[in-house]
């Protein structure tokens, strides 16, 4: 069994889904009392906001690289950043480390192509929604990503910010987010992936038609592959 490094606390609420589902697919797996060996650096959520507000990325990418080191150092075989938007720094972090990272975008993609999907709404804060690492990557495997329109990436953004990632569900941010999805598959997206690991919390595959990308059970699961050695 290898040893998984999480950098979580972005939010802690879906860091706890990560460990639980790890935990509960490498149990599958080999049963008894068996658990997945994890390390868990839980940054604090707060600094990180602000200075993503700030647009300090160097500041972010410090502290996340030094969490990676110290990850790896403890012994982690493999690294995840437990959100979405932590990865428009994740090559830096590659970077840092001798070890490999698990990309969120690249488990989606091949999740998305399972499904013979080739247009899907992405869904996340706006610093997800508007940069390139979900792009480049489906798009340049035929895939076309649909980014909302500046009114919807501001609703979703300010959500995520002052309710998903402090714990709240409200039915009324619900109803908005399933009135956005429906609009777009109006306009032909076949699935929507929910590139921000908060948002699974508030909707679910039962909520809409189209297939639902949840990328943190997508991103849990992979990572329980590797700690099972299923992946190598």
């Amino acid at each position: 069994m290898k040893t998984i490094g999480l950098i979580g606390g972005t939010s802690w609420y879906s860091t706890i889904d990560y460990y639980r589902i790890i935990n509960e697919k490498v149990n599958e797996h080999l049963g008894n009392n068996a658990s997945a060996k994890i390390l868990l650096y839980s940054v604090n959520y707060g600094e990180i906001v602000t200075l993503t507000q700030q647009g300090n990325w160097i500041a972010i990418e410090t502290i996340i690289s030094e969490a990676a080191i110290k990850l790896e150092n403890a012994g982690a075989d493999y690294m995840l950043l437990c959100a979405n938007t932590m990865h428009v720094i994740a090559d830096k972090v590659q970077a840092a480390i001798n070890i490999p990272l698990l990309h969120i975008a690249d488990v989606v993609l091949k999740a998305v192509e399972e499904k013979n999907i080739n247009k899907v709404l992405l869904l996340g804060t706006k610093y997800t929604m508007q940069s390139s690492f979900y792009a480049d990557r489906l798009q340049k495997n035929g895939i076309e990503i649909v980014i909302p329109n500046q009114e919807d990436i501001e609703i979703i953004n300010s959500s995520i910010y002052n309710e998903l990632g402090k714990g709240l569900l409200l039915p009324e941010t619900k109803k908005n987010y399933l009135n956005i999805i429906d609009r777009y598959i109006g306009l032909g997206v076949q699935g929507v992936i929910l590139g921000c690991t908060e948002i699974p919390l508030l909707i679910k595959q039962v909520d809409t038609a189209i297939p639902v990308f949840d990328t943190m059970l997508l991103h849990a699961t992979a990572a329980a592959g590797f700690v099972l050695c299923l992946n190598e």
